[in-house]
């Protein structure tokens, strides 16, 4: 998986967009964020109004975790 991130002065990214296979996908809002011990979870949403739950790994490699579409029903709690 490819994300774009924006510079930021701290240690934690914020992702512009991802590609997934050949779509790409602009990140309108990070709703929310958690951090683990080796990992960073980003919860969020994209101009297709889906919600996507991204994880990166201490190494770098991102990975999509979680997916929801916005025609799937209500949004994820916490929206």
């Amino acid at each position: 998986m490819e994300v774009a991130v924006e510079a930021t002065p701290g240690p934690d990214p914020r992702p512009r967009a991802f590609r997934l296979g050949t779509a790409r996908r602009a990140v309108e809002a990070v709703i929310d964020r958690w951090p683990g011990r080796d990992h960073l979870y980003l919860k969020v949403r994209a101009g297709d109004g889906g919600i996507y739950l991204l994880r990166r790994e201490r190494d770098g490699r991102w990975r999509l975790w979680l997916y929801r579409s916005t025609a799937a029903g209500p949004p994820l709690s916490g929206d």
